[in-house]
């Protein structure tokens, strides 16, 4: 009888455990898939700004879906013959188990190109996205150099390419003095329907009961940009040159100008220049732009880093951003986030972690 109860005991506890897996895995699996898949788009990003760098073809390759199932199996095996009072081998009882965890993981991936590596990469970032990053908070001497061209015909400075150039004065006076407005909290944003429902955005800047210093800011930056004396508000477009006096026309860039932007600032090994296997990049004038114009500070070496936010290996070298460069970081996040509005995947455009419960 009571090897009867401790099999009754065996039973249930493999019942519970079945029954109690599912539960049990969300947080672990939510957490682990989650840096797993981040770790792997940081690192996918750098190493694409590296291979730029090299003038080697850049791939992207998403995370499609991820699909995880698990079994888990148990049996238990009860046998015995009852000998007769006067039989030699006397009675025999024989107990057994065993059980089976099967963890199944399905990982599907695929590549951006075509339209949609066009869609996402190769056309520019609308301007209403820049703005948007703005009303949230993202500091604007942040988000201007790196993704606005020009603004009203005045120009950020351009590292890479063939059209290496320093930036204009008036450009980064702009940047500087839309980020003291920024920081006052005298500006917002808004959307405006037109009676042929398009729709277009609006900077609008309040009026009343601002200190003078934001509203000398105001009156400087209407004279840099070629605005209408005491215009309260202007419409933003894309473009190089605002078509009115009422207008503020940014011309930005796409995701593939800003990465070609950061390739420049990769420290290269001297030797791999020397070689001719990439080129320096511009050198620094030595002015106030080029604070603003040094996005990121992306480092180089042959051994493995110790201190990394992210590191990827490429042509026998390391190329590694600090983690103690806050800097540095927060330009790498905010590329991130840029890839994450810029997307047009769909219904693929986020990883699907599907955790089979039952």
């Amino acid at each position: 009888m009571r090897c009867m109860s401790s099999v009754a005991v065996v039973v249930i506890l493999i019942i519970s455990g079945c029954t109690n897996i599912g539960p049990k895995t969300v947080p672990r699996d939510r957490f682990d898939y989650n840096t797993a898949i981040s770790d792997s788009w940081k690192e996918q990003t750098l190493l694409n700004i590296v291979k730029l760098r090299y003038a080697d073809m850049p791939l992207f390759v998403e995370v499609a879906s991820v699909v995880s199932g698990y079994t888990l199996e148990g049996s238990v095996n009860l046998g015995g013959n009852v000998s007769s009072q006067g039989g030699v081998n006397g009675d025999l009882f024989s107990l057994g188990t065993s059980g089976k965890y099967t963890d199944r993981p399905t990982i599907t991936y695929a590549p951006i190109t075509g339209q949609k590596f066009n869609a996402s990469f190769m056309t520019p970032i609308p301007p209403q996205v820049i703005l948007f990053l703005m009303q949230t908070g993202w500091p604007i001497d942040v988000i201007f150099p790196l993704t606005v061209e020009a603004v009203n015909g005045l120009r950020s400075r351009m590292s890479g390419g063939t059209n290496q150039r320093e930036g204009d004065a008036d450009f980064y006076r702009v940047v500087a003095l839309l980020r003291r407005i920024q920081k006052s909290g005298a500006a917002g944003m808004k959307i405006v329907k037109k009676a042929d429902q398009e729709e277009s955005t609006v900077l609008f800047f309040y009026r009343e009961n601002i200190p003078a210093e934001v509203a000398s800011a105001f009156e400087e930056l209407r004279h840099l940009l070629g605005l209408r004396s005491g215009l309260g508000e202007m419409t933003v477009s894309y473009g190089f040159l605002p078509a009115t006096d009422r207008e503020m026309a940014m011309l930005t860039r796409s995701m593939m100008q800003i990465m070609v932007a950061l390739a420049t600032q990769v420290d290269v090994p001297p030797q791999h220049v020397a070689e001719g296997r990439t080129v320096p990049a511009i050198a620094g004038s030595g002015n106030f732009s080029d604070d603003l114009g040094q996005y990121i500070k992306i480092n180089s070496s042959v051994d493995r880093p110790e201190n990394a936010y992210t590191a990827v290996n490429y042509k026998d070298h390391w190329f590694w951003v600090d983690d103690r460069d806050f800097k540095s970081k927060r330009a790498f996040a905010f590329l991130m986030i840029l890839f994450s509005l810029t997307e047009s995947g769909g219904q693929k455009s986020l990883p699907l972690v599907t955790i089979p419960a039952g």
